[in-house]
């Protein structure tokens, strides 16, 4: 049986039928904006050295100020694991699991070697969001299953907020990751769309799907 891409459970876990739309397609490529973005999470050093006019030039989705006193503020709560953060061991690492298979944006070596995974939109106001949460499950376990070596913990990293957060891989978070397991495992045909829901207005496949959104207006009857 193929394992199952980082990327497929993770837009499994946001909607199962923009998975199966996305599987349709020829090649997924990466955004030159994303990768910009994604590249500030290899740059915290400098970043935090830079002045104020330097980061008003970098992609960042806060102003200056705010960048840098979050990114300080990662500095000293991850005190023992900031070394690695900043200069990874090891970096965007293709890791296979028993299941799933997928790049580990950075590999930390601490007490294991634990993932980092860097997201270059915006934050919850707390944790992480669900899908990605998934995405930093399948990468735990992959390296759990490559070391053989339990990882009971990850880094999420939102480069362009220069906010920096450690989740546990507890049993929520793993049912989670199993229902995204067994909905990318069986798609076999589109399943059913959402009705109403947030999440279709920024898919990239809602013509193709066919769903339909209303406004709050309508919903509330205006």
């Amino acid at each position: 049986m193929s394992k199952i891409p980082f990327s497929d459970l993770e837009t499994a876990a946001y909607c199962p039928r923009k998975l199966y739309y996305r599987r349709r397609e020829d090649e997924i490529t990466v955004p030159d904006e994303v990768t910009e973005r994604r590249e500030l999470a290899f740059r915290y050093g400098d970043l935090l050295a830079a002045d104020r006019e330097e980061l008003a030039t970098l992609p960042l989705a806060v102003e200056p100020d705010e960048f840098r006193s979050n990114l300080d503020h990662a500095r000293h709560r991850f005190d023992g694991a900031w070394p690695e953060i900043r200069d990874p061991s090891e970096r965007e690492q293709l890791t296979e699991g028993r299941e799933c298979r997928g790049i580990v944006h950075k590999v930390l070596s601490l007490d294991v070697p634990t993932p980092a995974m860097v997201f270059t939109g915006d934050p919850p106001e707390q944790g992480v969001w669900e899908p990605q949460s998934v995405r930093l499950v399948a990468a735990a376990k992959a390296l759990s299953w490559e070391n053989e070596e339990s990882v009971e913990r990850a880094f999420v990293e939102y480069p362009t907020h220069g906010i920096v957060r450690e989740i546990s891989i507890g049993t929520r978070r793993k049912a989670a990751y199993r229902t995204a397991v067994e909905a990318a495992r069986t798609l076999d045909g589109p399943p059913p769309r959402l009705t109403n829901d947030a999440k279709c207005g920024a898919c990239d496949f809602r013509a193709e799907c066919g769903v339909k959104t209303r406004s709050l207006k309508s919903l509330l009857g205006f």
